[in-house]
């Protein structure tokens, strides 16, 4: 029982890890249309684009690699994808390496598996995959927050 136990909470905290990140850039983009709306804000153009990014971020699901790297693009003009280097790893493999990710979460959220008696099953979340998730996830937060600053930043005369 407890083995089954520890494998609910490292696939929780798997599903968990994932969500913060959807959370993230869900909240970033926003942050970032914010900033770059202040001249607009409360005109009809501005509204326009506020009103497209709510309803764009409630269908926001599962912020793989093209989403994400969508997302910024269309309210931003760029292509945060580009900056996630790091780990040991070029953004394309870093790019990849969500997408598996993700595809891990819907694994644990939505497929449940049928203990056959008598076999072990291996787990699906290890604990090392679990801290290397956690890891991967602030890489990504830290190299987006940086690549919008640098940016987004110098678009506007700051740096």
């Amino acid at each position: 029982m407890a083995l089954l136990s520890y494998d609910v909470i490292r696939k929780a905290g798997l599903v968990m890890a994932l969500t913060a990140w959807e959370t993230y850039v869900e909240n970033r983009i926003g942050e970032a249309i914010n900033s770059q709306l202040r001249l607009i804000a409360g005109s009809h153009c501005g509204e326009f684009i506020r009103k497209r990014l709510e309803g764009e971020l409630k269908r926001f699901h599962n912020p793989d690699a093209s989403k994400t790297r969508q997302l910024f693009v269309d309210y931003l003009g760029v292509d945060v994808t580009d900056s996630w280097v790091g780990l040991n790893a070029d953004a394309a493999t870093n790019r990849k390496a969500l997408d598996n990710w993700i595809n891990k979460r819907g694994q644990a959220v939505h497929r449940s598996k049928v203990n056959v008696p008598g076999a072990t099953a291996a787990h699906l979340v290890r604990r090392e995959d679990l801290e290397r998730a956690i890891r991967f996830v602030k890489m990504l937060v830290e190299t987006t927050d940086s690549c919008l600053e640098q940016v987004l930043m110098g678009r506007n005369g700051l740096l």
